[in-house]
Parts: C-alpha cells; sequence; structure tokens
C-alpha cells in the first residue's frame, strides 16, 4: 500500500487559477465546441446553409467585374482588378470579423462567464478561429476563380497565402483580447472597434495599390504605412493570388518579406501585450459584467 504524500509534498493551486492562453488550446475539445455553436448560429434557419459562403463572394466578383472593371473601366488601368481587390477584401474581411467578435465575445457570453469558470481566453480565440472557418470559403472562391484566369501557384505564392493568414489571426486575437477585456468595464472600446473596422479598408492597399500612396507622401510616412501588419498581410494575398496571374506593370510591395517578418513580430507582440491586460483584467470579469 502506497503511503499518502506528506503535505509539505502537496501543490496547491488557488481556485480559478489560468495558465491563460495555454489552458485554451488544452481544453481543445470544448474550444470546438464553442467554434461548432457560434458557426452553426450562423447559418440557423438557412436553407442554402454553407453554399452562402460561396454565394456571397462569387456575387462580389461579378458586381467588381461588371461594375467596377467593365463600366468604370478599372481594369484598364489594374489587370484583374476584381481578384485584386476580392483578394485583398478577403484579408481585410478576416481581420475585421475576428477582432469585432473577439471584442463582443466577453459581454455576449457574459452568463457563462458568471456561472462556471473556465479560460475566459476562450471567446476570443474562438471568434478568431470561427471568423477563419467563415473566411475558408472565400478564399475558396478567389482560389477557383483565379485558376480559371491562369493562376499558376507556385510555393511562395501558397506561402504567402498562409503568412498572411498567421499574421491576421495572431493580430486579430491580440487585439481581441485587449479591447474585449477592456470592453467589458468600458463600453466604448466596442465603439472604438467599429472605427478600426470601418478604416481598415481604406488604411490598407484593398481598395487601391501601394503606388498611389508612396507618390503622394514622404519616404518615412510610406514607411509606417508600409509596416501596419494590415497593410502586409493584403500584399501577401495579393502577391499569392494576383502577383501570381503576372498583370502587367504589377510591383511587389519593397521589402515585402522583410515587412512580413516585421508584421509578424509586431503581431506576436499584440498577442502577448493582449494576453497580460487581459489577466490583468480578468478578475473583474464577473464582478463588471
Amino acid at each position: 500500500m502506497s503511503q499518502s504524500a506528506a503535505p509539505s509534498e502537496l501543490r496547491l493551486a488557488a481556485p480559478g487559477a489560468s495558465n491563460g492562453l495555454l489552458d485554451v488550446f488544452r481544453r481543445r475539445y470544448l474550444l470546438s465546441l464553442i467554434v461548432r455553436k457560434e458557426v452553426g448560429i450562423r447559418y440557423r434557419g438557412s436553407v442554402l446553409g454553407w453554399l452562402w459562403s460561396y454565394v456571397k463572394p462569387l456575387i462580389q466578383f461579378l458586381v467588381f467585374y461588371f461594375a467596377l472593371g467593365v463600366f468604370l473601366r478599372l481594369n484598364d488601368s489594374i489587370e484583374y482588378y476584381p481578384l485584386y481587390l476580392l483578394s485583398g477584401i478577403t484579408a481585410v474581411t478576416f481581420f475585421n470579423e475576428s477582432f469585432a467578435n473577439a471584442t463582443r465575445s466577453l459581454v455576449e457570453n457574459a452568463a457563462l462567464i458568471k456561472k462556471i469558470y473556465f479560460p475566459r481566453q476562450m471567446f476570443p480565440v474562438a471568434s478568431t478561429l470561427v471568423a477563419a472557418v467563415n473566411t475558408l470559403p472565400q478564399i475558396v472562391v478567389v482560389v477557383v476563380i483565379a485558376l480559371l484566369f491562369g493562376w499558376a501557384p507556385t510555393a511562395l505564392s501558397i506561402a504567402a497565402l498562409l503568412l498572411g493568414l498567421v499574421i491576421i489571426a495572431l493580430l486579430a486575437t491580440g487585439l481581441g483580447l485587449l479591447f474585449g477585456a477592456i470592453n467589458v468595464t468600458f463600453r466604448d472600446a466596442q465603439s472604438f472597434v467599429e472605427i478600426i473596422v470601418m478604416i481598415s479598408v481604406w488604411a490598407s492597399p484593398v481598395m487601391y495599390q501601394w503606388q498611389m500612396v508612396s507618390s503622394k507622401v514622404p519616404a518615412w510616412l510610406f514607411q509606417v504605412y508600409a509596416l501596419n501588419p494590415i497593410t502586409t498581410a493584403v500584399e501577401l494575398f495579393h502577391y499569392g493570388i494576383w502577383h501570381a496571374l503576372r498583370p502587367g506593370g504589377a510591383e511587389v510591395l519593397p521589402s515585402l518579406w522583410p515587412h512580413a517578418a516585421v508584421a509578424l513580430t509586431v503581431s506576436i507582440v499584440v498577442l502577448i501585450v493582449g494576453e497580460i491586460v487581459f489577466r490583468r483584467l480578468e478578475g473583474r470579469f464577473a464582478q463588471d459584467l
């Protein structure tokens, strides 16, 4: 019969002690349940269900092709302009949906947070994963359309797309943790995030090319613009989809890969800062909600 451990050998843990994001991924099954629930809610009561995720980007492409490319003749200035626009919008949509939903996730799940304990980071992380699931059909549609236009992917173009997704996921999760925690006490954070989401499309080269910015602003200000992680992620999507079509006169963002390394580093730092702030404010969640 084994002897029981001496009291000095027992390891006691404070109730509700958390290891933060590590605990989220240790409870992957619970995380998957939350993701499946959120995805299911989106298509509840819908006849077409998942088909809407493919129909919407296809309709977007047709609108861009005829309204902007043909009628406004933007195809004349930017070759394959609908694909240029749609690939950029895909990246920004992923960021906006993830960031906005993560900011609201704690308030929207107040009932659960006040009743039982589990890692609160579960909700912002789940928001990013749900946004990724919702973005995947749009990426598929963009890739299929690009293939019809003669897209010939290389290992580097695929790597650019994956790196762009990683940068956005890390950045959106970090900002979601930061603003989500603040939003529990100060609901103004949600309105501030809505402003960021609104201008994100224009703060990166989605509707226009980066050359338009470089020709209008000082070199140092353009560097600040280029170091924006969303700008880098959008250009990585352009590199992976649009540049692979070899459009005439297309130029890659200067120092794209060094900028991508900086953007990845910034996104990781934002994730760490967001986690630190989240854990500092976490003890007040049940009270403030």
